[in-house]
């Protein structure tokens, strides 16, 4: 029987130069060698046994394309409009928090790679630098997450401080009322956010993180210095606090109140259920992500481009749709646009980026997901957005 590849000493790229980095595979080896493991796992862990977190790649790989050929492909391109603004690649860089364990002022590197490629960053209401200071970065399109908090101080304050920033859109996430059980990343402390031994003596064992951290001091949520109590801010209490203040009870009543108080675009991330979207369209949405929050909150849930077929009719010429969780190469932008999603959000694939160089690795992460997703439409024989529909998919005979 013909093997490929066990006879070939292969090995990913782990050194320092993003440019060298062939996928994002290479840049998560990268992250991986620079941080430590504490760090690391909670970037890559999930839920439980982590069978939704398996299944978001699964799905993606279970997908065949079909190609057609002898068409003109010279110049293929994926730019289009991407809610309401042209884009080069209809990808935007999902919310996501404690970057600034990953890599020194970590919201404001990860921003400027978006900015340089075209895309917009979805900052993190649990971000590490000040909501104003990404906002202000030159060239970005500014989304801000929200989280639902028991104080409607908080939340107000939030929501004046980003239309004044002049973020283009507010992404609520629907899915985070309930902390996930992530076991995995648990068992590195002892007891709440105190690492085990074991954890702590891991860290000697990347002094260049170290010395940044050293050098930066331990980060701190900076967005919502101004809502969390005196004696609060250090990152252990603000996390605790964090998690007593998250909202149980986030509704459709919420929902409704955020559309009346929010006059830009308004985006619903953390629905699976198709009854949803349409519950959204209802309820005044502009645009929902189909999203099981990277595998992190309900284990056993879908892949949202397992749902993504159910909820393309629901929502056509009614509001947006986009998936993320799983996404890794270009290939798999094409395979959701090609079952009817406008665009997609990616975090993990960016965040390898971050943690490998900080802003040259986010904007190396970015530039390998263009060129993939480009190369792959031209090799499908569909050179443009508005030619990937499901006849690029294989489908078996019945």
């Amino acid at each position: 029987m013909e093997t490929f590849g066990q006879d070939l000493r292969r090995s990913l790229y782990r050194g320092r130069d993003p440019a060298r980095a062939v996928d994002i595979r290479d840049l998560r080896a990268m992250a991986r060698r620079r941080l430590p493991a504490l760090v690391f796992e909670y970037l890559e862990g999930g839920a439980e046994e982590e069978l939704t977190l398996r299944r978001n790649r699964a799905a993606y790989d279970d997908i065949a394309l079909m190609p057609r050929i002898l068409r003109r492909v010279g110049g293929a391109t994926l730019a289009g409009d991407l809610l309401g603004r042209p884009a080069p690649l209809p990808v935007a860089v999902a919310p996501t928090g404690f970057n600034g364990l990953l890599w020194p002022q970590g919201d404001i590197a990860l921003a400027r790679a978006a900015a340089a490629a075209g895309l917009p960053f979805t900052q993190s209401t649990v971000s590490n630098d000040p909501l104003e200071a990404v906002a202000a970065l030159p060239g970005l399109r500014h989304w801000m997450q929200l989280y639902v908090f028991q104080s409607q101080a908080a939340v107000e304050m939030l929501l004046r401080r980003a239309e004044a920033a002049g973020s283009e859109a507010l992404v609520l996430t629907v899915d985070g009322s309930v902390f996930g059980n992530r076991g995995w990343d648990k068992r590195s402390y002892r007891a709440g956010t105190d690492p085990t031994l074991a954890r702590k003596l891991e860290m000697l064992r990347h002094p260049r993180w170290m010395l940044d951290l050293m050098r930066h001091g331990t980060p701190r949520f900076a967005t919502l210095a101004e809502a969390l109590p005196d004696g609060k801010s250090d990152m252990v209490s603000a996390a605790t606090w964090l998690r007593e203040q998250t909202d149980p009870d986030l509704d459709w009543d919420r929902v409704d109140w955020l559309r009346r108080h929010w006059p830009r675009r308004l985006i619903l991330k953390g629905l699976l259920a198709p009854q949803d979207v349409e519950m959204a369209i209802r309820h005044g949405a502009d645009a929902v992500v189909l999203s099981n929050h990277g595998g992190r909150q309900l284990d056993g849930a879908p892949s949202p481009i397992e749902v993504l077929a159910q909820a393309v009719p629901i929502a056509k010429g009614r509001l947006k749709l986009f998936v993320d969780s799983g996404i890794r190469r270009g290939s798999d932008i094409v395979k959701a646009l090609a079952l009817g999603a406008d665009g997609v959000l990616v975090g993990r694939a960016a965040l390898y980026g971050l943690g490998a160089a900080g802003t040259p690795g986010a904007g190396r992460a970015l530039h390998l997901l263009q060129e993939e997703a480009e190369r792959c439409a031209a090799l499908l024989g569909c050179p443009s957005r508005a030619e990937l529909d499901d006849s690029c998919l294989f489908r078996q005979p019945e």
